[in-house]
């Protein structure tokens, strides 16, 4: 088994508020996260693909391949965007990074099997920041 990556890049802002709290309480667990006007992230994405190579290509994926997916489907989406108000994936959804790796392995999982004979979708690793990031495998 093969693991073929590809990162790329969006920057976003968002606030975590729950609704469904108080302001005190949001503030108590979400800290300046929970600031009213906001606050934004320079987040890197990073895309893994397993699988065995194409024998004719000794691809997995197609790299390029890939990066125009990503870039379509979900950096045209994210980049320069407030999650909570702009992203329509994103809609009624609390804009954790968790949540949005979740959405982001969505809406990926089905194309990249349209895309790759030989691969399928193994992780979602989002960069909030450069120590904090978030992985998901589709579980």
């Amino acid at each position: 088994m093969i693991y073929v990556s590809r990162q790329e890049h969006f920057n976003a802002a968002h606030k975590l508020y729950n609704p469904a709290w108080s302001k005190e309480k949001n503030v108590e667990v979400f800290g300046p996260c929970a600031n009213e006007n906001w606050h934004g992230h320079n987040f890197d994405l990073i895309i893994t693909v397993k699988g065995n190579p194409d024998p004719e290509t000794g691809f997995v994926i197609d790299l390029k391949k890939l990066s125009k997916l990503i870039r379509a489907e979900v950096i045209e989406a994210l980049d320069h965007k407030n999650l909570n108000l702009d992203v329509p994936f994103m809609k009624g959804k609390m804009a954790s990074t968790e949540i949005v790796a979740q959405e982001i392995w969505k809406i990926l999982e089905p194309r990249i099997l349209s895309i790759s004979k030989f691969g399928e979708l193994h992780s979602v690793k989002l960069y909030e920041t450069p120590r904090n990031y978030v992985e998901y495998f589709g579980e």
